[in-house]
């Protein structure tokens, strides 16, 4: 969710006319008037932060390149077709931000990779420290020793945690599609709520059923700030506009306010359990290596407590990584599984060839586990090829120069911040034959064997990889084999196949569409979560 909020802020802000808008256009009018009275120059990329100098949009005052980045197609594209005329890396000004914007691979290499703690640095946003109390998360934080450690602490965290409540959740929601079958359904709630349950399990062990209140207390609010941030845009860029009346901000602290009594209720109650032993979720995990529970062994985040305390690793790191994986795990996994679908509607035969596939690996006597994914790589090659065709963070968050570095021999002075537009690295000719065609066979070598190309990175790399990628890539292949499995996926009578151009909110998703769902083997007719043979009895 969080890896295209810069993208979110400028689609808002240059595609949507508000009274925030109408202000800073009457500011900017005033700027120029000033400014053409006093002679001065109004047209150009000024005093370029880099040598030799980078190609660089024109630029106003105040506005900077905003009017050049104005147009109907989404960010991500647009910074692409720039890059057509300027080159793959080039400068702009966001407002009065200098940026580079990296479209190739070769540069996002230097960016992510070989100098990725130079770049490590994170950008200070009205919206994000709002979200994150300061930067008390992982994604939005800077790169700093406490950071490192914070995120040691997540990584170890998530190590924990195996395939039993995924596992739990895929069969439930089958019994959803079961119930449903052979009618059109909007796959998106189901979805949703399946993947919101994985994620409230992992999180505060806590699993709902459809309608209860508290799952939907929970949709509501990750919902209304996945709205909100998609509906907000030019406070980023001009934090000083926080000072004016801005519905946006005001339903944002709202959302974040519910979001924040469910999860300090969460904290108190596992203070209150927390026991010597295993944890029994993300919240134990972090607790116990916040306080340090020196008297067990095993999970690689205890007896350090002390040290975590002294750093600085608070309450607010511990409940702001929750609430974190709400915000990255839920909008990008069911949007991703979302895509998975839609092109398999459009792609009846790659869809036949994995059912197949997991015909003669797993047959129809238990559900797909982890242990499957060896033997299952057209499957795993299917969804590589989704996150690379559409990417769910089509540019990543914004990356911040710590130091005086640079990028395609080009100096980048300390401060400068850095796009790197995933999206047209993963569609670039000269890395992807083809890259406009879904294509799951470029991720298989000629003997059927998996090959990953260096230039795949839907969960980014370096230090500021995303710190969930395992358990995402687990989630995901837990889903797609359970569903495929069970079901064969039809686009719905009379309706068209899905819209593939999608829509860039906070994540680059589908426009909703509908489908029916047929099972491929009777014996997935009666199922059910509490009975069905296809869980192992122990995630139960």
């Amino acid at each position: 969710m969080i890896s295209t909020m810069t993208g979110v802020a400028l689609d808002s802000a240059l595609g949507s006319v508000s009274p925030s808008t109408l202000l800073l256009g009457l500011l900017v009018a005033g700027a120029l008037i000033c400014l053409l009275a006093g002679g001065g120059t109004v047209w150009g990329c000024h005093h370029p932060p880099s040598t030799p100098p980078l190609p660089c949009l024109p630029s106003l005052p105040v506005l900077g390149s905003l009017l050049s980045l104005r147009g109907d197609q989404p960010l991500h594209l647009r910074l692409r077709e720039l890059g057509h005329r300027y080159g793959p890396l080039y400068a702009l000004y966001l407002g009065p931000h200098y940026t580079v914007v990296v479209n190739s691979y070769q540069h996002a290499r230097e960016v992510l990779l070989q100098r990725g703690k130079e770049f490590a640095g994170r950008p200070k946003m009205v919206t994000t420290e709002l979200l994150t109390r300061g930067g008390k998360d992982i994604a939005f934080s800077d790169y700093t020793p406490l950071w490192k450690i914070h995120r040691r602490l997540v990584h170890n965290s998530f190590t924990l945690f195996g395939e039993g409540s995924m596992l739990e959740a895929v069969e439930a929601l089958c019994c959803d599609l079961q119930a449903s079958r052979g009618q059109a359904v909007d796959p998106g709630p189901p979805l949703m709520r399946a993947v919101t349950n994985v994620v409230c399990t992992l999180v505060f062990s806590s699993t709902y059923q459809p309608g209860d209140p508290e799952l939907t207390s929970v949709m509501e609010y990750n919902d209304g700030i996945v709205q909100t941030i998609a509906n907000g845009g030019l406070v980023d860029i001009y934090p000083w506009l926080r000072f004016f009346p801005n519905q946006t901000l005001t339903r944002l602290r709202d959302c974040i306010n519910i979001r924040d009594t469910l999860l300090n209720k969460k904290l108190e109650e596992h203070k209150v359990s927390l026991s010597v032993g295993e944890p029994r979720d993300l919240l134990d995990a972090l607790l116990q290596g916040q306080t340090g529970d020196k008297q067990t062994r095993g999970s690689g985040v205890r007896g350090q407590g002390s040290r975590l305390e002294e750093e600085g690793i608070c309450e607010d790191h511990v409940l702001m990584t929750a609430a974190e994986a709400f915000g990255a795990g839920v909008e990008t996994t069911s949007t991703t599984l979302l895509w998975v679908l839609a092109f398999l509607l459009h792609h009846p035969q790659v869809q036949g060839r994995v059912q197949r596939e997991l015909d003669e690996v797993v047959g129809c006597g238990r559900s797909p586990n982890v242990s499957d994914r060896a033997h299952l790589p057209y499957l795993d090659s299917v969804i590589n090829e989704v996150m690379r065709i559409r990417p769910v963070s089509p540019v990543l968050i914004p990356h911040i120069a710590l130091t005086t570095s640079s990028i395609g021999g080009h100096s980048v002075r300390k401060g400068t911040r850095v796009l790197v537009n995933m999206w047209a690295i993963h569609h670039d000719p000269d890395h992807w034959d083809t890259p406009q065609d879904f294509r799951p066979e470029r991720f298989l070598d000629n003997e059927g064997r998996r090959i990953t190309p260096s230039c795949f990175m839907p969960f980014g790399a370096g230090p500021r990889v995303c710190v969930g990628e395992s358990l995402a890539r687990l989630e995901l292949f837990l889903f797609v084999s359970g569903l495929l499995q069970r079901f064969s996926f039809s686009p719905a009578p009379g309706v068209s196949l899905p819209d593939l151009q999608g829509r860039l909110g906070v994540v680059l998703q589908p426009l909703r569409y509908s489908l029916t769902t047929g099972p491929l083997n009777p014996r997935f007719d009666t199922l059910n979560p509490q009975t069905s043979p296809f869980i192992p009895s122990q995630t139960l």
